[in-house]
């Protein structure tokens, strides 16, 4: 893993303060480029992570009832071979969004298992 140092606003600093050690997930997800409604679901993210939760929280984290009923409806129309361009660029950024929210979880689960043995 690459350590890396920078400068920011004071203003930048306070805003990040509160995302503590999830830094590198929220610019994961601000990088992934999304185009679409997909970003509602990243913001919902990044303002979970900004409660600093636990990794127990973290673990039990399901993003909205919305957000997943949306994913719903695109993985039923991809199935019926209904979606739109649009539509499909969404479904893509969705997958995005959860392949970085399990890596998340991941990373976490093996800080936890190295702790455990640590120990």
């Amino acid at each position: 893993m690459v350590e890396m140092t920078m400068q920011i606003p004071d203003e930048l600093a306070a805003q990040l303060r509160p995302l503590n050690g999830y830094i590198p997930t929220v610019l994961e997800l601000s990088l992934a480029g999304f185009r679409t409604l997909a970003t509602e679901t990243a913001t919902e993210i990044v303002e979970f992570l900004a409660t600093s939760p636990s990794p127990q929280e973290i673990f039990h984290y399901h993003v909205s009832e919305r957000a997943q009923d949306r994913l719903q409806r695109l993985l039923a129309l991809n199935s019926a071979g209904l979606l739109g361009e649009s539509e499909q660029l969404e479904l893509d950024e969705l997958e995005k969004i959860e392949h970085i929210l399990i890596s998340l979880k991941a990373r976490l689960a093996a800080q936890n298992n190295h702790q455990t043995v640590a120990s």
